[in-house]
This record gives structure tokens, C-alpha cells and sequence, in this order.
């Protein structure tokens, strides 16, 4: 992923040097102010992680005030560092936060997908070492996730930042923006709709009710704005889930799933449509198997966004 966000940043893959010192970078930044953990412990118990997320992000313009020096190189490199560094920790406290676990500092010597998981899931051992299939899979996950043209909170970044606010204050602004159900919402309505369908054998009565319902009945996970056949993202999270349940188990909406798409696929009414499987029709199904709560899909989506944010923020006040 940090390669991918480098790509997004810069315009251009990193040589071998380049890449050891943007690793090193991030990965050295990664510890946040401890002021913040007195911040975070001002919200209620059951706060959406997400809105604490999006405060904590914003906060960081009070941290580092040499930010709003949009002008200048360095301090626009630095702050894309520090927030992609930075995200995982502040996501995984919201996390934390709304179980009333302690926070988990970084541990350094994990790469940035394993670390994340260290921070979510370490309780008393010394060491947390997560499975190194799901840390992949995250991985995965966050390259698929990391940029994806002019949406509602990449416009968000650009707007803000258009008035030439630093860039955690603009980043606050697109962390709101995905927080939208219409937005970072869609691998949620996704399983909502499996549970709904509830069996394999209710989706072919589930797929007639869409084509005859005019709109009340919808088929969630399927069709895109930019993509009008297959979404290629989705051609690979659907290999990666079924890797993920070699070690969570397998998600009993997974079969639903994927007899819904194969109906879909089958029928000359989507066909025409163009409405294919997209990337949030099986990110879904991962994140569950990854026991990770609803609340949390839209935190686990801005972690990669914000490289793709920083990108768009960049070229614009370039």
C-alpha cells in the first residue's frame, strides 16, 4: 500500500532509495501527540468511530500549525506523511474508544497493514504478530481503496483546500464527506441486503422483486458511475475473500452472494444495464469475517482515501 500511496503522491513509482526513506518516514510518524488521548477520551463511550475520527484528524491542524504553509514543499511533503502515517493509529483508538479498551501504540517494527491490526487487536501479550494472510488482505484492501476519481469527498479535499486551509483541516472535510451512508456506506447496505435475502434459495424471488418493485426493492453492490461492466476491483477482493476465510471461516453470506451474482450476471435485465458486481459488493463480507463492526467499514475506507486525498489536495495547490 505505501508504494501505491507514494505512486498517488508523487506521480511516479520510487526507486529502491525513494521507497526505503518514504517507508521509514511513515513508518517513523506514526505516534500521535499524547494530548490526543486526553481529546479522545472526551467522547462519549458508544461514539461513532468515525466521528471521532474525523475530530481527530482536524485536531492535528492545532498540532502542527506549520501546515498551513501550503506554499512550501516540505511542510506539504510532512503533512502527507503524517497523515498517512497517522491514520491507522487515530482509526484503530476510535476503535479502541468504543469499547473501552486502552489505547495501543504502534509497534514499529511491523509493516503499515499488520501494524493497524496490532494497534485494533493487541490485548496483554508482549507482542501482537496478526495472521499474516489477513495483514495482506488489508493490504489489499487499502490499494483497491486508495484513489478513485472526482467523488464526493476527493471534491470535498479539493474544495476546502481551495481555500487554501491546510491539509489536515481539508482532510477533516473529506473524512465528513465519506462519513455520508450514500458515500462510505455501500459495503453496509451490501450485507444488509444479504441478511434481508436471508437464504440461496430466496434470491431468485429477491432478484424478481428488484426488476418489478420500480425502485423499492434495490439491488445493493452492483453498477458504478465509472465502471460500465465488471468492476476490476471487485474481480480481486473476490479472490482475497476467499483467503481470508481459510483463516476467519467463511462468511454464510458469502453463498447468497455469490448466487446473487451469478443470477445477475445471467440476466439479460442487468446485462443491458451494465450493472455488474462493484468493489463494495464483497469488501463487506471480508470486513465481517474480520469481526470488524458496521461502525467501523467508512474508518477502514479513509485510511487508504487519504493518499489519494493528499494527491488530488496536491495537484490542486500545485
Amino acid at each position: 500500500y505505501l508504494e501505491v500511496a507514494y505512486l498517488l503522491v508523487f506521480g511516479e513509482l520510487p526507486t529502491g532509495p525513494q521507497l526505503e526513506r518514504w517507508v521509514h518516514d511513515v513508518t517513523h510518524h506514526t505516534f500521535v501527540h499524547e494530548d490526543m488521548k486526553a481529546f479522545y477520551r472526551g467522547f462519549r463511550h458508544d461514539a461513532h468511530p468515525m466521528g471521532i475520527l474525523l475530530a481527530g484528524v482536524g485536531a492535528m491542524s492545532t498540532f502542527y500549525p506549520h501546515a498551513k504553509e501550503i506554499g512550501d514543499e516540505e511542510e506539504r511533503y510532512m503533512a502527507a506523511i503524517r497523515l498517512i502515517a497517522k491514520m491507522p493509529t487515530l482509526a484503530a483508538w476510535s476503535y479502541r474508544h468504543s469499547l473501552g479498551l486502552p489505547y495501543v501504540y504502534p509497534d514499529n517494527d511491523l509493516d503499515y497493514a499488520s501494524n493497524f491490526l496490532s494497534m485494533l487487536r493487541k490485548m496483554t501479550e508482549v507482542k501482537y504478530e496478526p495472521d499474516p494472510r489477513l495483514a495482506k488482505a488489508l493490504d489489499v484492501l487499502f490499494i483497491l481503496h486508495a484513489d478513485h476519481e472526482q467523488n464526493c469527498s476527493t471534491s470535498a479535499m479539493r474544495a476546502i483546500g481551495s481555500s487554501e486551509a491546510d491539509p489536515y483541516c481539508s482532510a477533516a472535510g473529506a473524512v465528513s464527506a465519506l462519513y455520508g451512508p450514500l458515500h462510505g456506506g455501500a459495503n453496509e447496505a451490501v450485507l444488509r441486503m444479504l441478511a434481508e435475502i436471508g437464504t440461496k434459495d430466496k434470491v431468485p424471488a429477491f432478484v424478481k422483486a428488484v426488476k418489478e418493485s420500480g425502485g423499492e426493492t434495490k439491488l445493493m453492490g452492483f453498477g458504478h458511475r465509472v465502471y460500465k461492466n465488471y468492476d476490476p476491483r471487485a474481480k480481486v477482493i473476490k479472490e482475497m475473500a476467499e483467503k481470508v476465510f481459510e483463516v476467519t471461516g467463511r462468511n454464510p453470506l458469502l453463498d447468497i452472494a455469490i448466487e446473487l451474482e451469478r443470477i445477475a450476471l445471467s440476466d439479460d435485465y442487468f446485462v443491458k444495464r451494465k450493472l455488474y458486481p462493484n468493489v463494495d459488493f464483497y469488501s463487506g463480507l471480508i470486513y465481517q469475517a474480520m469481526k470488524f463492526p458496521v461502525d467501523m467499514f467508512p474508518v477502514l475506507f479513509a485510511i487508504p482515501r487519504m493518499s489519494g486525498w493528499l494527491a488530488q489536495w496536491q495537484e490542486m495547490i500545485t
